[in-house]
Parts: structure tokens; sequence; C-alpha cells
């Protein structure tokens, strides 16, 4: 999409929401608890189903002929023969890479769409049945975390970053129980790593010294998977729900 045409579906998005009143938009919030609620069910029943899965992460603007595409691609692969399904944004770019590399590898490909005005529309990668729809990016961000065994996070960009720090936070606080976050390529996530250390940690003191622990970076898709083995024989858990 050009740039104007980005710029137009602002301007409409904006006029939209300016020309409503008081009253339509404190109506419309009443009744989008019963949109949010229906989400919330559907998406739990869908999800209870699908057995242990690895969430991919990663930017949707990333082309099949990028390194990153074909290493996702392959980590989704080297995911499914271990026993786990894969889950992504049910997008283009690196989450089509996940859910192609799952069904490629014979494993379960869960897609967890939303609606946006654009870049997103869903892949053809992921099972049919398992192509799973949201209005809501909040109710959505519930999927990935309450049904996901670990989180292998690709380059990307705002969103992928909103879900990685959503998963740290959740795990800092104990709001969540603790699994995997893996980040890989080391020369996109290097810099962000050493921000954390550096400045958060030592000269600020906002996070503690195990908090750096909470995320692993890797290279490949072999250390991936070691990651994944490690952690669930460390605390001797299954991958499961």
């Amino acid at each position: 999409m050009a740039q104007s045409d980005y710029e137009n579906e602002e301007q409409r998005i904006h006029l939209k929401f300016k020309q409503k009143s008081w009253n339509e938009i404190k109506t419309n919030d009443s009744w989008a608890i019963f949109k949010v609620m229906s989400e919330f069910v559907n998406g739990f029943e869908a999800m209870a189903r699908m057995g242990p899965c690895v969430t991919i992460f990663g930017s949707a603007r990333t082309s099949p002929e990028n390194k990153y595409y074909q290493l996702a691609e392959q980590i989704a692969y080297k995911i499914t023969k271990a026993g786990y399904g894969i889950i992504t944004g049910g997008g283009p770019g690196i989450m089509e890479a996940g859910n192609k590399g799952a069904f490629h590898g014979g494993g379960i490909s869960v897609g967890l769409n939303i609606d946006l005005p654009f870049e997103q529309h869903f892949n053809p990668y992921i099972d049919a049945d398992k192509n799973i729809q949201f209005d809501y990016f909040f109710v959505r961000k519930v999927m990935f975390v309450k049904y996901s065994q670990g989180f292998v996070v690709m380059p990307g960009g705002f969103g992928t970053l909103d879900e990685l720090f959503e998963a740290v936070t959740l795990i800092q606080t104990k709001k969540i129980g603790k699994f995997p976050i893996i980040l890989v390529g080391t020369e996109f996530w290097s810099g962000l790593i050493d921000w954390i250390k550096s400045v958060m940690l030592e000269k600020f003191g906002n996070i503690s010294p195990e908090d750096m622990s909470l995320i692993r970076l890797v290279d490949s898709e072999e250390e991936v998977v070691a990651v994944l083995d490690e952690f669930y024989k460390k605390y001797s858990l299954s991958p499961n729900f």
C-alpha cells in the first residue's frame, strides 16, 4: 500500500470516530462488552483443543527472500518435529514462515488473526480449522500468553516488541508461570539487550539481575529447540498445559 493510501485510510478512521456523538460512543462501548466476551469464549474453546504449541512472532513485512523468513520456517519445522504445534499471528511475513514450517513439518499450524486496516491478511499455511479471527488486540494477546509453551521472537516492529515485553512483564511480576522467551538474531537484538543491561539494570536499577535470565538470545533453529528442551527438563515439566 502506497504512503498516500495509508494517509487516506488514517483520515477515514479519524473522521469515523470524530463524527460520533458522546452518547453514541457510550452506547457502542456498552455493546462492545458482549463482543469482547464472545471473543474470549470462542478463543478459549478453540485454543483449549490445540495441544502444546510454541508461538513465533516477527514482522509482517519480512519477504520470503529474507534470511529471517527462511530461518523462521526452519525453526517452526524443527519445533513441530520436537512435538509442539506452532501459533502465529496468522498474517504474512514471519507469521507466514512459521505456519509454513509447521505445515511442512506435519504439525499443528494455528493463526490468531487480527482485523487491521492495512498489512494483515491470513496466510495459506494455517490449518483450516485453526484460523481464528479477533477484533481486539488484548483478547488476542491473552490467547498467545495463555496457550503457548514458549515464545520465539524473530526480528520485527512495534507489535513484536509489544508481545515480547508483555510476556516478560507478566513473568517478572509472577502473573503467569515462567516459560522460555527466545530471541532469534544476534545482529537484530544485541543492541536492545545491551541497552537493557547497561541502562535499565546497571545505570538506573529499574530491573533485577535475575530478570536478564528471562530472555535467551540465539541464532539457529537447533539452539531454539535446545532451549525449549532444556527448560522443560530443568523444571521437570512436560510441554503441555
